[in-house]
């Protein structure tokens, strides 16, 4: 055969056609892409080795039969037993990479008559070269797989970076680190950067930083601005209350945070304190809870961990929402009273 110089990147192209004659295609090509697509075939390394020695028998111009015994094989790849190499060369055999042309006595060699005509006695790599096409194109789909899972795989790891940033507590995130420490598929990738980017885009948060504030040079100034933000917070506490949310209106309608309490829950502390044991439970982490505390205050943080678990599996993250509502862009919109009222109007129509 002719041995020529051909890539595996530029015969993989042409090779998936199937218009890649064998006889223009280098040896060592197809018996790399043979190597990398041995998982396919169940191969294992050692008999990658034997036919890599096995191929360095052949010579340009004399064919695609080995000659050499089984000995001097065994030699070239390393010294190994002869019934390494014979379930070798039957593996190759059974999945037609060799054909065994034996003679009587079961000796290698070529004979040939006057008139030109020739007959080999050996191991034939005829079927191997015969599937070149067949096995670069095999090797190029394995290598595409690669580096789209790697891409795939550097994508996911952004977007957690992002999701981490903005909602730590999230437990989707842990959850899908530990997946990409284990070996995955192209579609197992694939999901997992659909959910990936699922959580990301249920996570809202500020588009930019928050809004600067020019305090007072003296101290006396800056005592009284935080001494105003603290009766702020306290007013929006307040403010729940005053526009007629009572403790009893909202446990008897979300009466599925209700349900997980051992004692009558009488007030606004009493339901603080209840909020603050569901929300791990929810994988809310406590100091997300805190935070959201200090920005709406607790009566507006305890009443979105009750609406939220009332509202059930119509929240996909419940991590991600109450960063949302609390946190985020959505914790002006968030009006616990109306959802309420919302709620308790869809009760009784159930009813």
């Amino acid at each position: 055969m002719a041995f020529t110089k051909l890539s595996i990147e530029a015969a993989g192209a042409d090779a998936s056609r199937g218009s890649i004659p064998a006889s223009e295609i280098d040896i060592w090509t197809i018996f790399r892409a043979l190597r990398d697509a041995r998982s396919v075939f169940g191969l294992r390394p050692g008999h990658i080795q034997t036919l890599q020695a096995m191929l360095s028998f052949l010579k340009p111009g004399n064919g695609e039969t080995v000659f050499a015994s089984n000995y001097t094989i065994c030699q070239r790849v390393g010294g190994i037993d002869e019934r390494t190499l014979r379930r070798h060369i039957n593996r190759f055999v059974e999945l037609g990479f060799i054909k065994r042309n034996d003679s009587s006595n079961r000796k290698r060699y070529r004979v040939r008559s006057s008139g030109g005509e020739c007959i080999s006695y050996g191991l034939s790599l005829t079927p191997l070269l015969q599937r070149a096409s067949e096995l670069i194109a095999i090797a190029q789909e394995i290598e595409n797989n690669r580096r789209d899972r790697i891409f795939i795989r550097k994508q996911i790891l952004t977007k957690l970076a992002h999701l981490e940033e903005h909602d730590p507590s999230n437990t989707f995130i842990n959850h899908a680190r530990k997946a990409l420490r284990r070996k995955m598929s192209l579609p197992e990738y694939h999901a997992l950067l659909a959910n990936t980017d699922a959580k990301c885009q249920s996570l809202s948060t500020p588009d930019g930083p928050p809004e600067t504030m020019e305090l007072p040079a003296n101290d006396g100034q800056t005592v009284r601005h935080q001494s105003k933000s603290k009766k702020g917070r306290k007013d929006l506490d307040s403010n729940v209350g005053d526009e007629a949310l009572k403790p009893d209106l909202l446990t008897s309608v979300c009466d599925q945070a209700t349900s997980f309490s051992t004692e009558r829950l009488r007030n606004w502390l009493d339901i603080e304190n209840h909020a603050r044991t569901l929300a791990p439970m929810m994988g809310i982490h406590s100091e997300t809870f805190e935070k959201a505390k200090n920005a709406v205050g607790a009566q507006k943080t305890s009443c979105a961990i009750f609406i939220m678990l009332q509202l059930g599996k119509r929240i996909r993250d419940f991590g991600a929402y109450f960063h949302s509502i609390t946190l985020g862009q959505r914790q002006n919109q968030f009006d616990p009273l109306a959802l309420i009222k919302r709620l308790s109007e869809t009760n009784e129509q159930t009813v």
